[in-house]
């Protein structure tokens, strides 16, 4: 690595990063544990790779490195107007960035754990205010005109990805969502680490939160492109940021990804060393997934036959606490995967539509949550074979007045009755159908907004909205314009006043398709730069017997 200045453009990029990363690997305020074999076992549970952040890096394992070239070069190219970056790679459509007014700063270090936050300067607030303002004006578009001014402004990114993506529009509400992350990345502070996993952000303050927000609908992305190997290894950097909070329950997901992308080793040495303080075995996803991985690890090519014997049974003995704790869970995980049960389980109190009545409302919801996440892991027949032998099996248990079953039954009756904030706030960023249904009242009834879901209760403010003594004017500069033309102009497009004719309500909806197409013209204006000779391109029903 060169450093005396003679490297230029691309290369210097490429060398600042490399540079940087090794500081990360070297300092020790940001201490990563490697050893020489390179070991997953000897780094910490959630050690993060740069890497695997790159969904590139998994889309060429499974399409071929030529399948993303094109793209490659494009960013290549690209680096003239953007920085490198770790989490995503800036699209040369984007609009040229700028300081936004957000930086970060570290507040303390504490038994080799760095806190961080993020932090609005005084015009970043004043773009927060205007967004805040086109928020409660309930248009859209008033959004839009605000990013056209403010193109990295997080929260507005945020929101309108949503309304693009409930427009059907998923390639638009991805890219809003990696314009919102490249921002926020761009603020970090210098010792700032994605991968030691001793770096914190505290999700009680306003500022913080929307980095978690863009990650996490990030993680929904990746998911939905296939990525899964990308997707938990960004599902691994929200917990780091805050384990022991866990402020978007990342516990409810992370199982999920780790089967979904066969990292079966992973999710079994974290129920195991998680168990001890943090009784994973308590939340059905956990009690029902740690199994399910023994079960799929027993069946690799590469373990021993006695490790195969001891995986499968103790994947057994699991199962069946699972059952015995949330029996709840079963007839509807079956009927999820299109399995009808023979009419001694079907018939069975135990498994019964009183047992799901009865279960408290916030166990309901998470296994809600479970069984629409994730019931196409247990569609296989050995699966459900299996399956099928440890219910009989526990079935036997209750039949025989085993004192187990009455334990489980007064810790399921205890544990469960009310759901914390953060399982409230993973449960409307997830969107599982039904999952909704149970939240309580003082939940569902108020607003959701995408850009704070279910805000704490304790939040740590650092400015305040000033006050305002007269209606917020929801009109940005186009608007303006046309209302100095047109005094009858409503952007709102609302209902006209009593007396107005028709004529001008027809000049109301003809300037506002003209607003539309304007705004898409400028939002595809791009600056092209001249060529340079130095870089050239380079399921039917099945049923139990």
């Amino acid at each position: 690595m060169q450093l005396d200045g003679a490297v230029e453009g691309d290369d210097e990029l490429r060398d600042i990063d490399s540079l940087l990363e090794r500081i990360e690997n070297t300092n020790g305020l940001v201490h990563q544990i490697q050893n020489s074999s390179g070991s997953a076992d000897a780094r910490p549970l959630l050690y993060v790779e740069h890497r695997n952040l790159n969904p590139e890096t998994e889309l060429k394992k499974i399409f071929g490195s030529r399948a993303v070239m094109g793209d490659q070069r494009a960013r290549q190219r690209q680096r003239l107007h953007h920085r490198s970056t770790w989490l995503t790679s800036p699209k040369n459509t984007w609009p040229k960035f700028s300081k936004t007014g957000i930086t970060m700063s570290l507040l303390e270090t504490k038994r080799g754990v760095q806190y961080f936050t993020f932090e609005h300067q005084r015009d970043y607030q004043q773009v927060q205010f205007k967004f805040l303002d086109a928020v409660e004006s309930m248009d859209p578009n008033n959004i839009v005109l605000l990013l056209q001014m403010n193109p990295y402004h997080v929260d507005s990114l945020l929101q309108l990805s949503d309304v693009c993506r409930l427009q059907e529009d998923q390639e638009m509400a991805r890219d809003l969502i990696e314009r919102a992350l490249y921002s926020l990345e761009c603020a970090f502070h210098p010792v700032f680490s994605l991968t030691s996993g001793t770096c914190r952000l505290d999700y009680c303050r306003p500022e913080n939160r929307g980095f978690f927000l863009a990650l996490f609908k990030h993680v929904m992305f990746l998911e939905k492109r296939g990525c899964l190997r990308t997707a938990l290894e960004f599902c691994k950097l929200i917990f780091s940021l805050d384990p022991e909070n866990d402020p978007l329950c990342m516990q409810l997901l992370i199982d999920y990804l780790a089967l979904r992308a066969r990292e079966y080793s992973f999710l079994i040495r974290m129920f195991d060393e998680w168990e001890a303080h943090r009784n994973l075995s308590l939340l059905p996803n956990f009690a029902f997934s740690a199994p399910l991985a023994l079960l799929q690890s027993s069946q690799q090519e590469d373990v021993s036959e006695q490790e195969q014997v001891t995986s499968y049974e103790r994947a057994s003995r699991l199962i069946q606490q699972a059952l015995l704790m949330f029996p709840g869970v079963l007839i509807p995980l079956l009927d999820a995967c299109g399995v009808q049960p023979d009419s001694a389980v079907a018939s069975h109190p135990f498994f019964g539509v009183v047992t799901q009545i009865s279960q408290p409302t916030a166990l309901s919801q998470l296994t809600t949550l479970y069984v629409g996440r994730c019931h196409s892991l247990w569609k296989d027949p050995s699966v459900m074979s299996w399956l099928e032998q440890n219910v009989r099996e526990v079935l036997r248990l209750v039949d025989s007045n085993d004192p187990v079953v009455k334990e489980r039954e007064l810790r399921r009756k205890t544990l469960y009755q009310s759901a914390p904030r953060n399982i409230h706030r993973h449960v409307i960023l997830s969107e599982i159908k039904g999952a909704n249904a149970a939240l309580p009242l003082d939940i569902s009834s108020q607003p959701v907004l995408s850009f704070d879901p279910v805000p704490p209760l304790n939040s740590v403010v650092s400015y305040t909205r000033p006050e305002r003594t007269h209606r917020p004017s929801n009109e940005g500069t186009l608007s303006l314009f046309f209302r100095s033309l047109l005094p009858n102009f409503n952007l709102q497009g609302e209902a006209a006043a009593e007396g107005e004719d028709g004529a001008v309500r027809d000049l109301n909806r003809g300037v506002n398709r003209l607003m539309a197409a304007m705004r898409d013209m400028l939002a595809n204006i791009q600056f092209q730069e001249p060529p340079r000779e130095d870089n050239p391109d380079e399921e039917g029903d099945e049923e139990w017997d």
